[in-house]
């Protein structure tokens, strides 16, 4: 077993420097070119996506149970948190601090920032280029605009259909990764080190794992198997229970340490703008990183965090009741900030107001913290055991959450390339990958998503940079007709059946 690990881990290693090297500032320009085209929209129309997103929770058309096969868009972004609030919010923060010291924190707000345009932009295209399968239930994501986008431009449409068909494969791959494997290893790890039972934890069957992990991969494995064989229904009914007193529940318990370590707040907000540009002392002497690898550190656990410019979220999105595409795009807008402006940052000010993390050099010093105990040790440094305990059931929550979410993500790219006759194949094959991650080292799970991540983004990023003027042409007709009162026919859907059905519902 453990030459097989090695040599996984080996040809992973290989494969991630590779994808992130080139798929980081695919990834950053992408985010930079809609955020310019868009004329900042995030931020010239930030009381307006506030407005449509949050100001609109109550309204029945908003968060109302939908009849048929559509979900609400509240039940679409609640689905799509539960996929992006998971581990990256947690273990993935602690992880970028720890492999790019505090200054990480900065470029996951840069990526954030410009990744809410990308997500916008995703969220656009999936909405105009969304069809409906032959159960009556939309489908929507990069493999549709690649195909139906970018292979309509003359000279691309070989093209398009093979960017899509890489996608889906990418994104099958990264539901097992991102999905399910890293996600449950930190379920996994954070349960067996805050509820500890000895006589299962020493019964070790190879190094780092025990029969208390397969037992918990067990118990994993049958809860999720009754909620993703239930289909989208089940999964969105779950989601908009659990994601929101979920994120609410750690803001306060976060805010609660950060008020009890007040006095270094100061300290821990300096630490993160002076080391954005500068190597800490303890990570250049011993670890021998550079700056640029505290941005990648920063931007790839920002992306793991929030997904913008995966292509994944949208895949749920395409599946509200919507109609106008912006408006989906801006609950894009916000799932970002609430991800990563919100919950990351809690997750990072309570590592480094927690003396974890010597601000100075950059230092570990919180004995026995790794990546994936980090916030538990910082939270049982104020409220004891339970603070462990509170963060342990806090992953098991985000995590799972995410598991369910990047089901349907997989199913849909699976339905693409073979139909959708033959998703619970796919389905059974994803609750699988739950045991792989129990029974995985936590590092090598974690890059593994990385690697899924990067691949997954290349060919979504090509596409969402190459339809940039249809994305430019919606938005500006959208802020036309709702701030200029110029009459105009909406833009809704490439299809001009689907347009003529749905500007019915206007």
């Amino acid at each position: 077993m453990d030459s097989v690990l090695k040599w996984l881990t080996n040809f992973n290693n290989d494969i991630n420097n590779f994808a992130w090297g080139n798929g980081l500032y695919l990834l950053l320009a992408t985010g930079v070119l809609m955020t310019v085209l868009t004329g900042v929209f995030q931020i010239t129309h930030i009381g307006h996506w506030f407005s449509e997103t949050l100001g609109k929770l109550l309204k029945k058309d908003v968060s109302g149970h939908v009849k048929g096969k559509s979900i609400s868009q509240f039940q679409a972004l609640c689905t799509a948190l539960a996929a992006t609030v998971g581990v990256g919010n947690i273990a993935g923060v602690a992880a970028a601090i720890v492999g790019g010291g505090p200054g990480a924190v900065f470029w996951m707000w840069i990526a954030a920032f410009f990744g809410m345009m990308t997500n916008y932009s995703e969220n656009v295209l999936g909405i105009f280029y969304r069809r409906k399968n032959k159960d009556g239930e939309w489908s929507g994501g990069a493999m549709y605009y690649l195909q139906d986008g970018l292979g309509k431009v003359k000279g691309f449409k070989y093209i398009g259909k093979i960017l899509a068909i890489l996608f889906s494969v990418f994104c099958i791959l990264a539901s097992f990764g991102i999905g399910a494997m890293g996600q449950i290893n930190k379920i996994v790890v954070n349960m067996v080190s805050a509820f500890n039972i000895p006589s299962l934890s020493s019964n070790v069957l190879y190094e780092g794992v025990s029969v208390y992990h397969v037992i918990i991969g067990v118990v994993l494995l049958v809860l999720a198997a009754l909620i993703i064989l239930g289909g989208l229904k089940r999964i969105a009914n779950f989601a908009e229970k659990i994601v929101p007193v979920m994120v609410v529940l750690f803001v306060a318990g976060s805010l609660i340490v950060i008020g009890v370590n007040f006095k270094m707040v100061g300290a821990a907000f300096a630490s993160i703008f002076k080391y954005a540009f500068t190597v800490p002392a303890a990570l250049g002497g011993v670890g021998g990183i550079v700056v640029k690898d505290i941005v990648t550190q920063g931007c790839k656990r920002g992306v793991f965090s929030n997904e913008a410019g995966l292509g994944s979220s949208v895949m749920v999105h395409s599946n509200s009741n919507v109609v106008e595409p912006v408006r989906q795009g801006l609950w894009g807008i916000f799932e970002v900030f609430a991800d990563t402006m919100i919950v990351c940052t809690m997750t990072a000010l309570v590592v480094l107001t927690s003396g974890a993390i010597d601000l100075n050099t950059g230092a570990l010093l919180l004995e026995g913290a790794g990546d994936a105990t980090m916030v538990a040790k910082a939270f049982s440094g104020v409220f004891g055991i339970w603070g462990e305990r509170f963060i342990a059931i806090a992953i098991l929550l985000f995590a799972f959450t995410t598991v369910l979410g990047w089901d349907h993500y997989g199913s849909k790219a699976w339905e693409y390339l073979f139909g959708e006759k033959t998703k619970t194949l796919y389905k059974v094959i994803h609750l699988a990958t739950i045991m792989c991650g129990a029974l995985l080292t936590s590092s090598l799970a974690w890059d593994i998503s990385d690697t899924f991540n990067a691949l997954m983004m290349v060919p979504n990023l090509i596409g969402v940079i190459a339809l940039s003027g249809v994305v430019v042409k919606i938005t500006r007709n959208y802020v036309d007709r709702k701030f200029k009162g110029k009459e105009l026919q909406p833009m809704i859907s490439a299809f001009p059946d689907v347009q003529k059905e749905q500007e019915k519902l206007l």
